[in-house]
């Protein structure tokens, strides 16, 4: 064994100690960078959720094109849209409990898609509903709202 300072030296605990803290430390800064993104893209997407308009002329054609793609599956139903329960100002319970008025909680876009329904779709003979569609740790997560015909 070498006892200089050579590249033969037995490397020490310490360093490797060391090496394994900047590991550590580098794994956790990715870590939080990942988040602070993810944060900033959710935030993002909300407030597009919040402040998007419904153009008349597209929700005809992205309806349509919607509906007929899953009659020619063989469906009778398809889920418009899918947003996180919180959205809701009551957090998704009323949808939840399967309540009449859930139309009343929606927010943002969810809420003009609803009025949309309400004046272009609903005198087509359209149907809608609400349902939440995951339990992430036991509590209500994404809203689903699914037309049928």
């Amino acid at each position: 064994m070498a006892s200089g300072g050579g590249d033969d030296d037995l490397i020490r605990p310490d360093a490797l100690r060391r090496i394994s803290e900047e590991r550590e430390m580098e794994n956790l800064k990715q870590l939080l960078e990942k988040k602070k993104k993810a944060e900033m893209e959710a935030h993002a997407f909300h407030q597009t959720f919040i402040e998007r308009e419904v153009d008349l002329a597209e929700a005809k054609r992205t309806v349509s094109a919607m509906v007929r793609s899953a009659a020619e599956q063989g469906k009778r139903e398809v889920m418009a849209l899918r947003f996180p329960s919180d959205w809701c100002t009551d957090k998704g319970r009323a949808i939840n409990n399967f309540e009449p008025h859930w139309p009343e909680t929606l927010t943002g876009f969810a809420k003009r898609g609803y009025e949309y329904y309400e004046q272009e779709l609903r005198p087509a003979g359209y149907k809608v509903r609400a349902q939440i569609v995951d339990y992430p740790g036991g509590v209500p997560g994404d809203v689903g709202i699914f037309l049928s015909w």
